[in-house]
């Protein structure tokens, strides 16, 4: 099914004012957004139009009770100036399934798709062309209707804006495993990507940055013990040549990044565990010698290597980097993926579209 998207393009890009040597992350914004509101039970009037601002209410649901979500995306270009997403389907799979979580209308699919094919291809000239870098594309939905009262909205609004951006990591992390605070617990809302579990972050981060480290390394909520994520993607560890990754149960976020290395490392033959992984295990691979790899992996990230983790006042410091094999072959792989320069054998690289409407 196609849905009528209308086009309404910008008369002054800025463009030309953009230093494409010196992009810092999330502070500049591509010419188009797309935005489409719901109110009587159905989503309405989709357009892509200028980057601009627009009225909130005070009473904006939003805004006094949380109900917002969001995903995160990248498109890339390869040397000829070809724009791809890597699996765009998946992102708005997860995008419903934390709409769902909060109490959320589900946004279509092939709407969804549409869009950020037609949004992207509109503003493609703003993807970088330097290695490690992309268009970053930000989909969010919040609850806009006007009134105080702890129940769902009745209306929403769904935007997608895009910006070129570098490396989120532009070198390896340290990371400070909390014992104060928590992310998530069972039942709560950790698998969705909802705004309210990252402003609950945002003081132990703080914390941990005050302390000397980068992120944070997520417990369990009961125990302390089990390891979830970092604060800013999906962790990943080798131990004695084996790949461990925590569970992704009801607190820890599906990442699709995550989803993405597990499959391409399976299918080169690795052996992938997902599993409960305690912090302990973690210190005592690293105390005898066979805690050999350590990265993250995220849309923002991409796969960023991890060189250090304190836990109980000690420091674990990781092997040096050039002993990284899996970690650096799968940054390699993805990055090529996106490029162009590695031979997608999955069917995970969409070819940008221009907008297609009914």
């Amino acid at each position: 099914m196609k849905f009528n998207i209308r086009l309404n393009k910008t008369e002054n890009s800025k463009l030309s004012e953009v230093d494409f040597d010196n992009i810092p992350f999330g502070k500049v914004f591509s010419d188009h957004m797309f935005v489409a509101e719901y109110k009587d039970g159905e989503w309405k009037d989709m357009r892509i139009e200028p980057f601009g601002y627009f009225e909130v209410h005070p009473a904006c649901l939003a805004l006094h009770y949380g109900q917002a979500i969001f995903e995160g995306m990248k498109a890339s270009a390869d040397a000829e100036g070809n724009a791809y997403f890597l699996r765009p389907e998946k992102h708005i799979e997860r995008l419903n399934n934390s709409a769902r979580r909060l109490c959320m209308p589900e946004f279509p699919e092939e709407a969804f798709l549409q869009a950020v094919h037609g949004l992207v291809d509109l503003d493609k000239e703003w993807i970088p062309k330097a290695k490690g870098s992309a268009l970053y594309i930000r989909p969010y939905m919040f609850a806009d209707g006007e009134f105080l009262g702890v129940r769902p909205s009745d209306s929403y609004k769904f935007i997608i804006f895009t910006g070129p951006v570098g490396p989120y990591y532009p070198k390896p992390v340290s990371l400070f495993a909390e014992t104060k605070y928590i992310r998530a617990a069972e039942g709560g809302i950790g698998e969705a990507k909802a705004s309210g579990n990252y402003s609950a972050s945002l003081l132990p981060a703080r914390e941990a940055i005050e302390k000397g480290y980068d992120q944070i390394l997520w417990l369990d909520a009961k125990e302390f013990r089990y390891i979830q994520e970092v604060g800013t993607m999906n962790i990943f560890f080798v131990i004695d040549g084996k790949v461990i990754t925590p569970v992704a149960g009801g607190t820890i976020l599906k990442g699709i990044t995550r989803d993405t290395v597990i499959k391409l490392l399976r299918s080169k033959g690795y052996e992938v565990e997902e599993r409960p992984v305690t912090i302990d295990e973690v210190a005592e691979a690293h105390k005898n010698g066979t805690l050999q790899e350590c990265f993250g992996t995220g849309t923002a990230a991409v796969v960023a290597h991890v060189h250090l983790i304190a836990y109980n006042g000690e420091d674990m410091t990781l092997p040096a980097m050039e002993t990284r094999k899996i970690g650096k072959f799968v940054k390699d792989t993805i990055d090529g993926l996106r490029d162009g320069t590695v031979e997608d054998t999955e069917g995970w690289i969409v070819p940008v579209k221009a907008l297609e409407t009914a």
